[in-house]
């Protein structure tokens, strides 16, 4: 035989080798494997419901305030028609304030609307990790996986159902 033929019988061998330990190490694996639909536990968690309001309530008071500037810009630009040359330079200038003013809010209460929900979404998640991490312990989990990672999981390790109840019992205890 070859040296190229041998080595490659070698390294043929190696390899085969080295694909046969893990699968032996993943059989004689015995621990508890379970999943929590992420998504649905996010949604229908009370915190964030609550969450959802404010913000919400947060956006529509921006959009009322937004409102009320566009308005007051609209009125400017239908008065400058019927004004005299000298008073419609002053006007434009005016027209042109409001605006850059208006932009400035909008980016500006866009960019703090952002920052407010992507806190509260950090410390939901943040909190639902804790539940998960707690239950898992307890019940002897020794991995809990997100379900959109998952091809295939069996409705037998869903976790979803004790983890939502777990979280919101947590919530309603804390509001008291």
């Amino acid at each position: 035989m070859g040296s190229l033929k041998k080595l490659a019988v070698i390294l043929a061998l190696v390899g085969a080798g080295m694909f046969a330990v893990p699968q032996a190490q993943a059989q004689d694996f015995k621990g508890k494997v379970a999943y929590v639909n992420l998504s649905r536990v996010f949604d229908e968690y009370e915190k964030t419901k609550v969450y959802d309001k404010v913000l919400e309530a947060d956006n529509t008071k921006f959009q009322e305030e937004r409102n009320k500037k566009i308005e007051a810009i609209r009125e400017l630009q239908g008065k400058t028609a019927a004004l005299k040359e000298n008073e419609k330079a002053k006007t434009d200038k005016d027209i042109e304030k409001l605006k850059s003013e208006l932009m400035a809010f909008d980016q500006q209460k866009r960019t703090d609307l952002t920052k407010a929900r992507d806190e509260r979404v950090r410390e939901i998640l943040m909190e639902i990790e804790k539940v998960v991490s707690e239950y898992a312990k307890k019940e002897g989990y020794s991995f809990v996986f997100n379900d959109r990672v998952l091809i295939y999981g069996a409705e037998t390790m869903n976790i979803t159902e004790p983890i939502l109840k777990a979280l919101n019992e947590t919530y309603k205890q804390a509001k008291k």
